[in-house]
């Protein structure tokens, strides 16, 4: 089976992690702030706080925003339950606006109209890396006040008009998940320009603890601490920054890979007439952390199992959020994203990966062209 995504760990990867197990430090170590730099001067950020994984990372940056019990806030359905779920950890409540037909990302004329007197923030994702409409977003936060948080998971490296996604925007998150674009095992980072939510989220990320004599209230002694918040035990792992120190020195090519076994597969199915292929915005290069196809004329469930079967392991991202039981029993039946719910219908992600070789990827192509053309 061919899968949809798959980490690339090299010999020098794994020398990184034995050197630190060999150490004095597996955990809150020097490779935390190693770590931390490396993705903060990638991406353009001042500040970066590793965290357990990207979901942690959307919690401890709603946190820090301030979103609790009667804000809503805006974001896509097409997307892993995380970007919304991160809310009602805060007790707020997330609002779904639609998607762009072209991007699949969210819609800012939709997040227009979703905007209420109770909406605080807005939580725009990078669907496949590709960047969403960040400057139209931009005008819409700062028109009404609002908070941005960029759920990048998929976006380390991408570009959105020549600058990279992580310096833009109240806060970013990545994820280190292992498909995804750099790999820590199960990992995620925020970054941001505010030191003000920097020393929150660095605060909420170890149970709401600090030694920083200029936070606490009174200090009796080198051992004394402080909890001056409720906060959670989101930290990283020294093994997993220093993982992550590692793959960042891949990155660029990691992501090179990417677009050329793109711009291969746009090529490929550039005449098929049951394929659309995805879109890239003007000004944008994703960093395309998977490659998502639309299937026209034909049964995606049938195509999607013959694939399956004859050894492509297609996956599909994302079923939109407010479809799942959990949001249905919670006040969700009435929500409908007529776009998002088209788009989810015919959506499929084939196989990109760093390592995806020439071969397989012709297999892909030939197997699709088959299934779906033929």
């Amino acid at each position: 089976m061919i899968p949809y995504g798959r980490q690339t760990i090299e010999e020098d990867d794994i020398q990184a992690v034995v050197d630190v197990l060999k150490s004095d430090y597996l955990t809150t170590g020097p490779k935390i702030a190693e770590f931390e730099k490396a993705v903060a001067d990638y991406v353009g950020a001042k500040y970066a706080v590793a965290i357990s994984n990207d979901t942690a990372a959307l919690h401890a940056a709603c946190h820090a925003a301030g979103i609790g019990e009667g804000d809503e806030v805006i974001t896509t359905p097409i997307t892993f339950a995380a970007s919304s779920n991160c809310v009602l950890y805060c007790g707020g409540t997330p609002v779904f606006a639609d998607i762009d037909p072209k991007t699949y990302n969210i819609d800012p004329e939709d997040i227009k109209r979703k905007i209420t007197p109770r909406t605080k923030a807005i939580i725009p994702v990078h669907l496949a890396g590709q960047p969403c409409d960040m400057d139209a977003i931009h005008e819409i936060a700062k028109e009404h006040n609002l908070i941005v948080i960029e759920d990048a998971a998929h976006a380390l490296g991408s570009e959105y008009k020549g600058k990279k996604i992580g310096g833009l925007s109240d806060m970013t998150t990545f994820s280190f998940h292992p498909v995804k674009p750099i790999t820590t095992g199960e990992g995620g980072m925020i970054v941001t320009n505010s030191e003000e939510l920097y020393k929150k989220l660095v605060l909420f990320r170890s149970h709401g603890i600090t030694r920083d004599t200029s936070l606490m209230t009174r200090n009796e002694g080198p051992w004394f601490y402080q909890q001056l918040d409720l906060g959670y035990n989101y930290r990283m792992t020294d093994i997993q920054c220093a993982l992550g120190c590692s793959q960042m020195k891949k990155l660029d090519y990691f992501l090179a890979r990417r677009r050329a076994i793109v711009a291969r597969y746009n090529e490929a199915f550039a005449d098929c007439r049951n394929i659309v292929t995805p879109y890239q915005m003007p000004d944008t290069n994703s960093g395309w952390h998977l490659y998502i196809i639309q299937v026209k004329n034909r049964d995606r469930k049938e195509v999607f199992e013959k694939l399956r079967e004859r050894g492509i392991g297609v996956n599909v991202h994302y079923i939109p959020v407010y479809e799942h039981p959990y949001y249905q029993e919670h006040g969700y039946k009435g929500v409908h994203c007529p776009v998002a719910e088209e788009v989810y219908s015919h959506i499929i992600s084939l196989p990109v990966f760093p390592r995806l070789t020439e071969e397989q990827q012709e297999e892909v192509i030939r197997v699709v062209k088959q299934e779906v053309e033929e």
